[in-house]
């Protein structure tokens, strides 16, 4: 570890985490502030940023919320966002009466890395640079919040596994549903066999679930953007304003939409990674299945949609059901769940939790990453579960590409005796770039 770290308290807040070991607990509706001395040993994590588009400004006014949280620096290929982030940090801190220091602001992200004084950093960058940022942000001594899905390939995710583990990093991924209470409730009650063995869950995900090539016409690159530095390992392809949507500074007009390279199989995953790293995050919860998968993927075809099955004879289809909603149907012998954001229904209405909560003064995911670099523990969602969840996307984008039923091997993470679509699982980095 580096020497930054050791300087962290090993003392406990509470005496416990803040979500329990099993991650099934929630925040009180009082809020963390209700305890006067909750932040008696509270020290400061000192935070950088990579990649600070439209998603991080959201973990940004999350983050600096909890007190003991110092945000130093932020990188980024596009000059006129990382003049907004120093802006707004400058302008949060304003807000909360800090007197935090203004952030520094660098275009490679090595550099970022390079200081002594973070010890930890936000990763939200685009999917296809998640994996080398992450890993070397490990191997510089640093904790790391990275957003959804984990990876762009199943390599790249073997690959960050390792490294995390092997530096005693603590990496935490940005799948927030596993600290919402309805969904946290809804994993437990399947767990606990409360509508008795589950033989189907249903997961919509989105439509169109599968990612398209890339068929965006080519525009001027806008002063100030890197493109070459944004591709990275990628590829060359010509430049779109949807893959990085314009912002201004006077007026302040942040993104207007999300960027389009999450749509494309180039750059993304298409629904099935953008919120199949949500959805199936909580079924293969529900299931028992985190850092397991399972054994066969069937493709969608016009007759059929696509589906996983395990060696415990469960099934998990993906596809619209009941109200069309983005979320997770546990179906079992005694009756069925349905989770989604900021619903929850059960056959057995025992089962609904009170969903009347107030929302906490600090975001329970966020709250838990830094808990959890303080404590030097896994977080709600450590790099394996996340890993395990991003596969389950990836196999089934695969699967849908070939046109053919593909038998996985969870345990090995391979495709048994299919050198096709064992040869999906990673491609060839360019332009010097390897993992």
């Amino acid at each position: 570890m580096k020497n930054n770290k050791s300087t962290f308290s090993r003392r406990k807040f509470l005496g416990t985490s803040l979500l329990s070991a099993a991650g099934l607990s929630f925040l009180p509706k009082t809020g963390l502030a209700a305890s006067p001395q909750f932040f008696e040993d509270h020290h400061e994590i000192r935070l950088g940023f990579i990649g600070v588009g439209r998603q991080a400004m959201g973990i940004l006014n999350g983050m600096m919320r909890i007190p003991g949280v110092t945000v130093l620096a932020c990188a980024d290929v596009y000059e006129i966002k990382r003049e907004r982030f120093k802006q707004r940090v400058t302008r949060i801190s304003q807000e909360l009466g800090k007197n935090d220091p203004k952030a520094e602001a660098y275009a490679d992200y090595k550099e970022l890395l390079k200081r002594e004084d973070i010890d930890a950093v936000v990763i939200a960058s685009p999917d296809h640079w998640h994996a080398l940022m992450a890993i070397d942000a490990c191997n510089a001594g640093k904790d790391v919040y990275l957003e959804k899905p984990l990876t762009l390939t199943i390599k790249e995710g073997q690959e960050l596994v390792r490294v995390v583990r092997k530096n005693g990093t603590v990496l935490a991924v940005g799948s927030q549903q596993r600290s919402e209470h309805n969904f946290q409730h809804a994993a437990r009650m399947a767990l606990r066999g409360k509508i008795g063995k589950i033989n189907q869950v249903l997961v919509h995900v989105g439509q169109p679930e599968h990612p398209k090539p890339y068929d965006l016409e080519e525009q001027a690159v806008p002063q100030g953007l890197d493109w070459q530095a944004w591709l990275g390992p990628l590829p060359y392809m010509h430049f779109n304003e949807n893959l990085n949507p314009p912002i201004t500074l006077d007026p302040a007009q942040d993104e207007k939409l999300w960027g389009a390279w999450r749509w494309f199989k180039e750059t993304g995953g298409g629904y099935m990674t953008d919120w199949g790293a949500h959805m199936f995050d909580i079924a293969q919860w529900g299931l028992g299945m985190d850092r397991s998968g399972p054994v066969k993927v069937m493709p969608g075809t016009d007759s059929s949609p696509l589906t996983y099955k395990y060696a415990n004879g469960a099934e998990m289809v993906v596809g619209p059901f009941d109200d069309g909603r983005q979320g997770v149907k546990f179906i079992g012998e005694k009756g069925w769940i349905k989770v989604s954001r900021g619903q929850f229904d059960s056959s057995d209405k025992s089962l609904i939790p009170d969903m009347d909560r107030s929302r906490p003064e600090y975001s329970p995911h966020y709250f838990d990453f830094i808990d959890s670099v303080l404590k030097r523990k896994d977080p709600i969602v450590p790099v394996e579960v996340g890993h395990s969840t991003c596969v389950i996307c990836t196999i089934g984008n695969i699967a849908n590409e070939l046109g053919r039923p593909l038998d996985w091997d969870p345990e090995k993470q391979n495709f048994p005796h299919d050198w096709e679509a064992q040869s999906r699982l990673h491609y060839n980095y360019e332009n010097g770039y390897s993992l």
